[in-house]
């Protein structure tokens, strides 16, 4: 690890510290001492894309620290290091955020009991300042801890999912670089091995793929309406079949950030992929309407397998774009005044 790298992980921690000690009326003074004033930011589905840390106050985190109290922000990884396609400075933090749900969030009704929001956010720095973020969170992983579920039964399990089994997520300290190429030549690997089954429409593929570059008892924690799976045989029954299978002419648009430090590895695009659903997806029927899909993912690598992957996908906005908003028809069935 850099001392650049170390400064910018040092920063982050400092403006996390002042996030967590700030409420509704004083987070936008945070916000504006942290980002620049033309800082880009890309949230989740309705959230989207805001520029500047005024709007970010407004559109997100005010309402944010007015819904939920006593924020806590649970990191499972924390890293750093630089982009390959732009060589751009960033600094990744997953985990989850446990709150008290005391305020509707939108349109979803508050519980008044502990909740847990997953989230994964990636900052790029330059100059001592955050000039791109994009943060991620699974909303419908919130509806369902309060009783809502927007879509049919999940192929995988949803539940709140561990942090890496290792318990070495949070790198703190310097890291062997020769550690991340290894990471990231995997990581690699792996995203060329799939940009080939899109190539060749092959969407009833033998394990044996994915055994080039996972372990066989891998673990696969995706988003609310997917679930978690594990080992490569249920990955492929319950997740990447019903995926590849209920979605035509995928089509991967790269990444904005994509990195390795040690033994993990993230990445977020806008959108990363682009696909027409055909049917099954999700339980849904196919609508024949082509959308993106904003997707994170955070990787652990174990000797030269890739071992756990943490995965968020912006479920909401991929379904808005095909015409079905499940927070309006949400906040209608369930929270109409």
């Amino acid at each position: 690890m850099s001392t650049n790298e170390q400064k910018n992980k040092a920063l982050i921690q400092e403006y996390y510290q002042a996030l967590e000690q700030a409420n509704s009326e004083t987070v936008g003074d945070v916000l504006s001492h942290y980002m620049s004033d033309d800082c880009q930011w890309y949230g989740v589905h309705p959230f989207n894309e805001q520029k500047g840390p005024e709007a970010v106050n407004q559109v997100f985190w005010q309402p944010f620290m007015q819904s939920f109290k006593y924020i806590q922000r649970r990191q499972d990884v924390f890293m750093a290091g630089v982009s390959g396609n732009d060589d751009a400075s960033w600094v990744t933090s997953m985990g989850h955020f446990m709150v008290q749900f005391d305020q509707d969030w939108l349109g979803i009704p508050r519980s008044g009991r502990v909740a847990m929001i997953r989230y994964a956010d990636f900052n790029c720095i330059k100059d001592g300042k955050i000039i791109r973020s994009g943060f991620f969170c699974d909303i419908i992983s919130v509806m369902n801890q309060v009783g809502i579920n927007p879509l049919p039964q999940s192929t995988g399990h949803s539940f709140i999912y561990p942090g890496p089994r290792t318990h070495d997520g949070i790198q703190l300290q310097d890291m062997n670089p020769a550690e991340g190429e290894k990471t990231m030549a995997v990581l690699n690997q792996m995203i060329d091995d799939l940009s080939q089954l899109n190539k060749t429409a092959n969407d009833n593929y033998p394990p044996e793929i994915l055994e080039n570059t996972w372990a066989k008892d891998m673990a696969w924690y995706g988003p609310a309406g997917i679930g978690a799976t594990y080992t490569i045989p249920k990955f492929q029954e319950q997740h990447s079949y019903p995926f590849r299978q209920g979605l035509k002419d995928k089509v991967f648009n790269g990444h904005i950030c994509r990195y390795a430090e040690g033994n993990y590895a993230c990445f977020f695009g806008w959108p990363n992929l682009t696909n027409t659903p055909i049917g099954g997806f999700l339980g849904l029927p196919g609508a024949e309407i082509r959308a993106d899909m904003r997707v994170v993912d955070v990787y652990r690598r174990e000797g030269d397998k890739l071992m756990e992957n943490w995965v968020l996908i912006d479920i909401p906005y991929w379904l808005k774009q095909q015409g079905l908003d499940i927070l309006e028809r949400s906040k209608k069935i369930n929270n109409p005044s």
